[in-house]
């Protein structure tokens, strides 16, 4: 019984290769699965994390040229809870979700599409591969979903924030800005949004990429826990948000009901820097990077873990 033909068996070898080949090889995610899992996972954080969004957006919108009216962080907290309620922290959440749930989707798509064409033949993605796929994604995200969605939240806020809002709702708001505007008029910041979201994206595919290949090593497949993502993600967050703040302080500006005052990205922030000096672009760091972090850390959590179960139910190769 010691002869080497017993133990060919036809059934056998196939399924050692079967068991050996995900050790060395990295499993890709197929787009469609990133799309569902993506706007599922912006759809929740973001009902988490609204109101430092709120906070971080009026702080922005508050100019030293009218004096300002908040003192601070707590300040507007306190005013915004004394004059509407705690309700009134998220007011413009509709806008912001009707945003976040296709945005995440887009994004995720994007990245895991670019992603599994530049792996290489073990399925690793190395960091500067996963900056590009980020840009790619943050630059799709901008165009399709960010920048009409954003211009309308900021519209919206800045309204509900004046004297007498002339905005009852949503879409109210949609079309009232289409009216007077057209529908350019919710393209406002088109190149702001590009640079901050392909930056934004960018900066948090590296780190996260750069992290995951330092954790799973030599194997590809490793995995990893819900909360070392999180950590993961909010290192991320935290490296985007000091890289493109002022980027954002723009695109805010840009965005907002005064972007009349602007004749472009590039003199909204040379009249900026000259009015109100460097420390303007980074009105709202406090509030966007407590947000942002929590933002960064939840999405990629649920991500992956949505990602997880859809790979239970959902075969591809």
């Amino acid at each position: 019984m010691s002869g080497g033909p017993v133990f060919v068996n036809p059934f056998h070898r196939p399924q050692c290769l079967a068991a050996a080949a995900p050790s060395g090889k990295a499993k890709l995610t197929h787009p469609g699965k990133a799309i569902l899992a993506g706007g599922i996972a912006g759809g929740i954080e973001i009902c988490i994390t609204f109101p430092t969004e709120y906070v971080k957006t009026q702080l922005q919108l508050d100019e030293k040229a009218n004096p300002p009216k908040y003192r601070g962080i707590g300040d507007c907290v306190g005013q915004t809870v004394k004059g509407h309620g705690v309700r009134g922290l998220y007011r413009g959440l509709s806008s912001l979700l009707y945003g976040s749930i296709p945005k995440a989707a887009v994004r995720f798509g994007v990245f895991e599409l670019l992603s599994n064409k530049m792996r290489d033949e073990n399925g690793k993605l190395d960091s500067m591969r996963g900056l590009l796929c980020g840009l790619g994604a943050g630059v799709a995200e901008a165009v399709v979903v960010v920048c009409p969605m954003e211009t309308v939240k900021v519209k919206f806020i800045h309204d509900q924030s004046s004297a007498n809002p002339k905005y009852r709702g949503f879409f109210h708001g949609v079309r009232e800005i289409i009216r007077v505007d057209g529908l350019k008029g919710t393209y406002q910041g088109l190149t702001a949004t590009v640079l901050k979201q392909g930056s934004n994206q960018a900066i948090r595919f590296y780190v996260m990429t750069s992290m995951r290949n330092w954790y799973k090593g030599d194997d590809p497949n490793k995995a990893i826990n819900p909360l070392i993502t999180g950590t993961f993600g909010a290192i991320a967050g935290a490296v985007s948000v000091f890289g493109n703040t002022p980027l954002d302080v723009i695109k805010t500006r840009m965005q907002g009901l005064e972007a009349h005052k602007y004749k472009s990205t590039m003199d909204c922030a040379v009249k900026i820097m000259k009015h109100e000096g460097p420390k303007a672009f980074y009105k709202g760091t406090v509030p966007r990077l407590g947000r942002v972090c929590m933002d960064v850390a939840i999405v990629f959590i649920i991500y992956e873990e949505v990602v997880k179960a859809l790979n239970k139910v959902w075969i591809t190769d």
